[in-house]
């Protein structure tokens, strides 16, 4: 009977990071200055290890180099999705994402098209998301100049909202907001702004202005979601995103919640609840506890699945084009 993959979290250190993944996921946290758990991650800055089944202890990168049956055959060199929980303990830069033709020509990975569910956010928390520019060359003088309060566009965010993000997309995630974040597998990130701070060392971070501004789609475009919601019962399955790169799911558990696989392998974390994830075959079943924080991929062989308990879980797969 295939299993599901159970993933331990890899850490990263930001210097807007804070605690909260301890105190609300129950993390052992290596430092109070923790930014970022890859949940679910492939990517060499931060790859995903195995924690149950005859896959104990191997990395994802590995499986997916060498058990490429778990992903349905899946081609592709890279595994196509990574995905985090985002603790703000104080502004991100402001910062834009390369599609794959510059990401690939230019940082020889993959671009950066992402998506956003929050979590958690204090009263008044705000993101950056687009721009005032109407053309390249406007945007270019906008931030040579400064002008950041005439071109960044700030919105108001609370728990459970959802965002769209595109490659080309300017945006920052502001204080006090934890996210989960769904994304294609990169880690280059351009900064156009970082409000002057600097590090323990007393630097500043590097900006990526030309970079930026090549990257940038201009004029900004605001990304049309047609969020569906399918109810069973008590339960539901909200459907955020179909995308060329990944498709996106909420999974509200009141109860019981039924699901099928509906693509090569799905992946899956636990934002909020308790409960219990049963696969089932003609002749047996196996249970697995799921708590607050735990990540998990469904791969090729897991037709079918329960969930039971009091849980809400975003879940990914990956789109046609990953």
């Amino acid at each position: 009977m295939q299993q599901p993959l159970f993933l331990k979290p890899v850490f990263q250190e930001k210097i807007w990071g804070g605690d909260r993944l301890h105190s609300v996921f129950g993390f052992d946290l290596p430092s109070n200055k923790i930014g970022e758990d890859w949940a679910i991650s492939a990517h060499p800055h931060g790859v995903s290890i195995v924690e149950n089944g005859e896959f104990s202890g191997q990395k994802l990168d590995e499986l997916w180099q060498n058990h490429r049956e778990l992903f349905g055959h899946a081609k592709g060199e890279v595994f196509p999705l990574l995905t985090k929980i985002l603790d703000a303990e104080d502004d991100l830069s402001v910062q834009v994402h390369p599609d794959d033709t510059y990401g690939l020509a230019h940082e020889g990975e993959l671009g950066k098209t992402e998506c956003w569910y929050i979590i958690d956010a204090e009263p008044g928390a705000t993101i950056i998301y687009g721009h005032n520019a109407k053309t390249r060359e406007e945007l270019a003088e906008m931030i040579e100049a400064g002008r950041w309060d005439d071109l960044l566009r700030k919105v108001p965010v609370k728990k459970g909202d959802f965002f769209y993000v595109p490659s080309g997309t300017i945006h920052a995630i502001g204080k006090g907001i934890m996210i989960l974040e769904t994304q294609q597998s990169s880690d280059t990130t351009y900064r156009v702004y970082d409000y002057d701070r600097k590090d323990d060392h007393g630097q500043t971070r590097e900006l990526h202005i030309q970079q930026s501004v090549d990257v940038t789609t201009v004029p900004a475009q605001n990304a049309q979601l047609t969020i569906q919601q399918h109810n069973q019962g008590q339960s539901s399955v909200i459907t955020y995103l179909k995308t060329a790169f990944f498709n996106v799911y909420e999974w509200q558990v009141n109860g019981v919640l039924k699901l099928n696989q509906q693509a090569p392998y799905t992946l899956a974390t636990v934002v909020d609840g308790v409960g219990t994830l049963i696969i089932e075959d003609d002749l047996q079943s196996e249970r697995y506890e799921l708590v607050k924080g735990t990540s998990f991929i469904l791969p090729t062989g897991i037709n079918k699945w329960r969930l039971e308990g009091d849980l809400t879980i975003i879940a990914s797969e990956p789109g046609a084009e990953a």
